[in-house]
């Protein structure tokens, strides 16, 4: 998920889901693992050998995730799936020592947070990003509620994999930092419409809330005409429609700067 970037780094300490709504239907984890011949069923959460990567260092001791990095954190799993609950404080443990790196998770179980935080996160951590994931306007309605009274600093809506219109203008206030769209990927993926995706960069247009379209999908829907955009291209065509809003370097909204301190942390 790295995409390669200086800025950015992956942490995947699970690797395995259950599918709990209609935007895992065709899941990656689940078609990955096919590609790659797994031996588990993809619904079996299993902890991986990077779990305690955080910590780990080179031969040299500097760490092996740089400090100043965006992790992008579960991203084979979720990061509040009940079936991990008794490995996630020690993953906190790793993400509130690491207080030089910020941590961003995407989440379809929102509504378990406060069963899954640790007993100090307070008005939550200063390092840890959340991403609240809908696919459609039924979970958008259920989840964003949830996810606006929620106390966490740093709040992002993710529409991914967006299979229909959605509206969430309601949802759209002075805590959240970014809105990031995109259709689905894999052979099966459901049409995505860039009539729709126009709309949420409309509502977050008009709501000053930082808009980015990170993906196109398998299947996309211009002007009435259905493409088929191959998997190396999903990411650089949404790029280049050129539609993003109030998005800087890295692909980083512009009013939030990510970045660490050294009187913030101490090794």
């Amino acid at each position: 998920m790295s995409e390669h970037w200086e800025i950015y780094a992956d942490w995947n300490p699970w690797h395995g889901c259950t599918k709990i709504s209609p935007g895992c239907k065709y899941c990656y984890v689940y078609r990955q693992d096919e590609m790659y011949g797994s031996e588990i069923a993809s619904s079996v959460c299993r902890k991986t050998g990077n779990f305690n990567l955080p910590l780990k260092r080179k031969r040299d001791r500097s760490w092996k995730i740089e400090s100043g990095k965006i992790v992008f954190t579960c991203f084979t799993s979720d990061f509040l799936l009940k079936d991990a609950d008794e490995w996630r404080p020690d993953c906190w443990k790793m993400i509130k020592y690491r207080r030089d790196l910020w941590f961003f998770f995407f989440t379809k179980r929102i509504d378990r947070i406060m069963e899954c935080v640790p007993p100090d996160w307070g008005d939550g951590y200063d390092n840890v990003i959340v991403g609240c994931t809908v696919e459609n306007q039924e979970m958008a309605d259920y989840r964003l509620p949830i996810f606006l009274s929620l106390p966490i600093k740093h709040k992002t809506i993710i529409v991914s994999p967006m299979i229909t219109a959605v509206n969430l203008t309601p949802y759209l206030d002075e805590t959240i930092e970014e809105v990031s769209v995109g259709g689905e990927s894999g052979a099966e993926a459901r049409p995505c419409n860039y009539d729709w995706i126009l709309s949420v960069r409309e509502q977050c247009i008009a709501k000053d809330i930082p808009f980015r379209f990170h993906q196109t999908g398998a299947r996309f829907i211009k002007d009435g005409k259905m493409y088929r955009v191959p998997r190396c291209y999903q990411l650089s065509q949404a790029h280049k429609a050129n539609i993003d809003y109030k998005i800087g370097k890295y692909l980083v909204p512009e009013k939030v700067r990510y970045e660490w301190k050294d009187s913030d942390y101490h090794d």
